[in-house]
């Protein structure tokens, strides 16, 4: 029986007991987080084609246009050794198989693009789309999140990492994250090596909500951050609103304990927590783990949601908020709206982005559960 069903004092409605996320204590080799850096099932089908960008927002019809000329310049024949491509093949000579120039040296000029926007206006659905039309082969073009490309260094390595992705002709960085000093120093280092051996580099990053008419605002942190690899990248400014609150309607109310249990128990592969439980689940599983943590279920059913209690947990719950998000797991809560989940310190504090970010999906997963809740 689930915490959640016994504290509740519900009595279970089927001899099916649903799942429990607070039971799995996943192992995750670390050449499944290699293979499994490619675009998360939401964005399986996405290709520029489907990008729907905003009459009134002229940037967005600029950013597929020149992310379909970076694609198609990335071409897709094999390459070796240090510098082997530039970016849009700037720099490749006629008679060098490893593309440097006549002098043998590294191609110049950007090798990188780095999309800048707020959220929700389809920054991973173009990043996602250009891993699709890259010409390589899966095996040579990777796609992960800044959390999972250092999860990835701290499984493997950073030489190991650098030696595996530097066979790359593409990487593809989903939320680049500016807000802890020494990830943002390691993951600079990492893609310094990758672009010294002729690996292309994407990446998007988020503004504030309250940034939006400011400029270049995560750009220009972005660009400092990486200070010597700046000029690697060509910065793409995409403007809009979250297409997720672009005429949707307000994400559903929380619903009770009552309903959250039955609804677990009427289908099949949802799990059924209680949340102050799970907090203290994901503070005993690694973060790189929270994607096998989800595996084959079909639905996520939380009761008593609360605000979390200290930054580290919170910290972590975005994680997993990331992960649900890319499998398109609908969760089905009680007690509290997500939007009451981190302080008002919290929000104001050196994480926002990550904390906004884990909201504004939280809440999209929220209206996916309308389906679930029927089930109750």
């Amino acid at each position: 029986m689930s915490s959640s069903t016994a504290s509740s004092g519900l009595s279970p409605l089927t001899d099916a007991a649903p799942l429990s996320l607070c039971a799995r204590e996943p192992h995750v080799p670390a050449d499944r987080l290699v293979a499994e850096m490619v675009p998360p099932p939401r964005f399986d089908a996405v290709r520029f084609a489907t990008y729907l960008p905003d009459a009134r927002q002229p940037s967005q019809t600029e950013a597929v246009r020149v992310l379909g000329d970076f694609a198609a310049g990335l071409g897709g024949a094999p390459a070796t050794g240090s510098g082997r491509r530039g970016f849009l093949g700037f720099g490749k000579s006629k008679g060098s198989g490893k593309g440097k120039t006549a002098k043998g040296k590294a191609p110049a000029g950007p090798r990188g693009v780095y999309l800048d926007g707020g959220y929700g206006v389809g920054k991973t659905h173009l990043l996602a789309s250009l891993w699709h039309a890259s010409e390589a082969e899966p095996a040579r073009k990777a796609f992960g999140t800044f959390v999972e490309l250092t999860n990835l260094v701290g499984a493997l390595g950073f030489q190991k990492t650098v030696e595996t992705l530097s066979g790359h002709q593409l990487l593809c960085i989903d939320e680049f994250e500016l807000d802890d000093p020494g990830d943002t120093v390691l993951v600079s280092s990492l893609l310094g090596r990758l672009v010294d051996e002729g690996v292309a580099l994407a990446a998007t990053s988020n503004t504030l909500p309250g940034k939006l008419g400011e400029g270049r605002f995560a750009a220009a942190d972005f660009l400092r951050e990486i200070q010597g690899l700046s000029a690697h990248f060509r910065t793409l400014r995409i403007d809009g609103e979250d297409y997720r609150h672009r005429g949707l309607p307000e994400a559903p109310a929380p619903y009770s304990d009552e309903q959250v249990t039955k609804a677990a128990y009427a289908t099949d592969g949802a799990s059924l927590d209680d949340f102050p439980h799970l907090l203290d689940h994901l503070a005993r599983v690694h973060p790189s783990r929270y994607g096998a943590l989800t595996d084959g279920v079909a639905a996520v059913c939380l009761t008593g949601v609360r605000p979390v209690p200290d930054q580290s947990t919170a910290l972590r719950l975005v994680v997993l908020a990331d992960r649900l998000y890319d499998r398109e797991v609908p969760v089905l809560a009680s007690g509290l709206p997500f939007d009451r989940l981190f302080s008002e310190e919290m929000l104001n504090g050196g994480y926002r982005k990550k904390y906004f970010r884990a909201i504004s999906r939280l809440t999209a997963l929220a209206r996916d559960a309308k389906g679930v809740a029927g089930t109750a």
